[in-house]
């Protein structure tokens, strides 16, 4: 099959890696692989990988993004894919409004992922429109049904698949933690307690510092480590958790780290991984990430994070909002010598792409009989 994605970017996002990592299972597999974006650092790991990637700035939320329907409409045209697979709103806008004036025998057949709750809105209602929907949880299932009228037999939950083979079994490069522990000192001998993600509210770092606060009353031998970058306008608050910790006394007990590239060394590293999001997150992937380390997580048992470790690991599922029994958990998993962890077949990247080519056949076998 020849098959173009379509999203805003290709930065360092979920759906970003998500995207490069599926394209590079179609090319191992013999499709044809085609990503369109206004690009970014991971166009050229996609260029690498045999995809090809087409430059088109569709990732304006404003009307001058129409702009690009005719060169869209172009494109399709010359390209010919048989699926467009939208992963974003706007580029699926642009590419519904450049299929309109393309004669139907000649459209390719369309395939959207929602990747999120989106706002109930007109805007997004577009992603509604393709000819089969993706939900990358239960929860966002749930929550499309809930908001829009799609038939069920029209909408499949695919979960995003992690690729073991870049998690398990890996070793720390003694080069690498001589670097580390030059860089961060207050770090050795100490156990490594990690909060990957963005610094944004509802990540739940002011959550995360609270349970330290409480961790470290028991166990002094604790560091956290808070892994993730401050976007534009999240600067205040990333001052405000600065201040929080020194209110709790955990200066010396909590790091900050920024932007790491580094993260698959750092699932290895840590002791435990915690996943804290103050509201539900339709996915979670750091959750599926880490547990594909062989690291155990901690989470609150809610949004499609709690899907992953309901099926991978129930040992690390807390109340939501319980900083306490977030506390203890991580203080029991401290102590348990091998915690078991299972990675079932869904939740791998193998059954990710197996699972989106059967929704394309499905797809295509739709369009042929429309026609």
């Amino acid at each position: 099959m020849r098959i173009l994605q379509a999203l805003p970017a290709l930065y360092s996002g979920g759906v970003e890696r998500g995207t490069v990592e599926f394209a590079s299972d179609l090319v191992k597999r013999g499709h044809e692989s085609f990503v369109v974006s206004k690009g970014g650092p991971m166009a050229e790991q996609l260029r690498g990988q045999g995809s090809t990637h087409i430059f088109m700035p569709i990732h304006r939320k404003s009307p001058a993004s129409f702009a690009q329907i005719l060169p869209m409409r172009k494109l399709l045209l010359e390209l010919k894919p048989d699926i467009v697979h939208v992963r974003s709103r706007m580029p699926a806008w642009i590419i519904h409004l450049a299929l309109k004036s393309i004669p139907t025998d000649q459209r390719p057949a369309v395939v959207s992922t929602f990747h999120g709750m989106y706002s109930v809105t007109p805007y997004s209602a577009i992603m509604t429109r393709a000819d089969h929907l993706i939900a990358v949880s239960q929860c966002v299932r749930d929550y499309i049904l809930e908001n829009y009228p799609v038939p069920e037999g029209k909408l499949t939950v695919i979960q995003r698949g992690v690729d073991l083979n870049a998690f398990w079994q890996r070793e720390l490069s003694p080069q690498w933690l001589q670097r580390w522990f030059r860089q961060y000192p207050q770090l050795a001998d100490q156990k490594i307690i990690m909060m990957p993600g963005r610094i944004s509210r509802w990540k739940g770092q002011m959550d995360f510092l609270a349970m330290m606060a409480k961790l470290v009353r028991h166990r002094p031998d604790c560091h956290g480590i808070i892994v993730g970058g401050a976007e534009p306008g999240k600067e205040r608050f990333l001052e405000q958790l600065e201040k929080e910790r020194a209110r709790l006394d955990l200066t010396d007990k909590v790091s900050f780290l920024g932007q790491r590239n580094d993260m698959t060394t750092l699932y290895l590293l840590a002791d435990v991984v915690c996943h804290m999001s103050t509201k539900p997150e339709p996915f979670g992937r750091t959750v599926t990430e880490a547990l594909a380390s062989g690291t155990p997580v901690v989470g609150y048992n809610r949004g499609g994070a709690a899907e992953t470790l309901q099926a991978c690991f129930r040992a690390g599922l807390v109340t939501p909002d319980n900083t306490n029994e977030f506390a203890e958990t991580v203080l029991r998993l401290l102590d348990t010598e091998a915690p078991i962890i299972d990675i079932p077949y869904r939740f791998q990247l193998e059954a990710q792409t197996e699972s989106t080519l059967q929704v394309y056949e499905q797809a295509l076998e739709r369009r042929k009989n429309q026609q």
